[in-house]
């Protein structure tokens, strides 16, 4: 199973720290959905000598455990989001979009680019039968944010649950993909894979459904990392040499 986390300079721990910490509790993976966590720029794409060594292999060598290159793209409108996707998609091996608004969560989960659209109801945008088969047909994992159940309380926690709810009726029945995380900003964030299925399940999740949406992030990158390789041409072809019989 895998968590999605936000590394430095997005978040307030280190790649190497999610890492080691995300090991520690059991899980097989981190995806580092973060711009600038595992490139040598700031936001700018301009060299940042003080940013710590991030290269993916050497951390998962480390701590035995998969670092996946992420990229999470948060716009303004479908138009950047657009540019974003297209000058990113071939760098990444998980492409996130960010949603909340109406106009993002319909262009994310219409867009085969795109690998998961994230926090759809964090802006208070909708999730509707139209866009769950959207996300089904072009194979756009819907995310399930449970950082709010976690980390908020009182109202903002009904309604956080509340809107979970609503989504996993819509996403289940139509069987779009999903994938689930805590959206941690910090490894003090991160919880054992048991943790959040026992948190889910006490909300009316399938304990079960949850960990496939843990395990999700993990076959998105496989696949993707796949088609970024060189001897991809498409699904069943690929580059090589082959004996053939005589």
């Amino acid at each position: 199973m895998y968590e999605a986390v936000h590394a430095h300079p997005d978040g307030d721990a280190t790649v190497a720290r999610h890492a080691m910490t995300a090991a520690r509790y059991g899980y097989d993976g981190v995806v580092v959905r973060t711009r600038t966590a595992l490139e040598s720029g700031d936001r700018n794409g301009e060299a940042n000598a003080t940013a710590p060594a991030t290269d993916p292999v050497a951390i998962g060598d480390e701590y035995g455990i998969d670092v996946v290159d992420a990229v999470e793209v948060d716009v303004d409108g479908p138009t950047a989001a657009s540019g974003a996707v297209g000058n990113r998609r071939p760098d990444h091996a998980v492409v996130c979009v960010v949603g909340g608004d109406d106009r993002l969560n319909r262009y994310a989960v219409e867009e085969p680019r795109v690998d998961v659209l994230a926090r759809p109801n964090a802006g208070g945008g909708g999730f509707n039968h139209v866009l769950a088969k959207a996300a089904r047909d072009n194979g756009v994992h819907v995310e399930f944010d449970l950082g709010p159940v976690l980390r908020e309380a009182g109202g903002h926690r009904v309604r956080a649950l509340a809107d979970l709810r609503k989504l996993r009726e819509i996403v289940t029945y139509y069987d779009a993909p999903h994938v689930v995380s805590a959206n941690p900003a910090s490894h003090l964030e991160l919880r054992a894979p048991r943790e959040l299925v026992a948190v889910a399940a006490e909300a009316g999740f399938d304990p079960e459904w949850v960990r496939e949406g843990l395990r999700a992030w993990g076959d998105i990158a496989v696949r993707n990392r796949e088609r970024l390789s060189g001897d991809f041409i498409e699904p069943g072809v690929r580059r090589g040499r082959y004996e053939t019989e005589r």
